[in-house]
């Protein structure tokens, strides 16, 4: 089995929907740090485009939860 596609069956794994998880919600910092800067300058526009960031993650973390799952309940001893 090649380097990639070893790399490619790690996105199915608990493990790497974990690592999925953790860089997906690392954006958040990003966000927050968009919205400080946009109440600071009292720029809307930009406070918008935080809050569409914002829901297009917290949905990236919702769908990956639910892959979570499904890798839970395919395992036999997680029972």
């Amino acid at each position: 089995m090649s380097t990639l596609a070893k790399a490619k069956g790690f996105k199915k794994t608990r493990t790497g929907t974990y690592v999925s998880m953790a860089t997906t919600a690392f954006g958040a910092v990003s966000i927050a740090k968009q919205v400080k800067k946009a109440r600071l300058e009292h720029d809307t526009l930009r406070l918008i485009d935080a809050a569409v960031s914002a829901a297009a993650i917290v949905t990236g973390l919702a769908i990956l939860y639910r892959e979570l799952k499904r890798l839970g309940d395919d395992d036999v001893l997680m029972g």
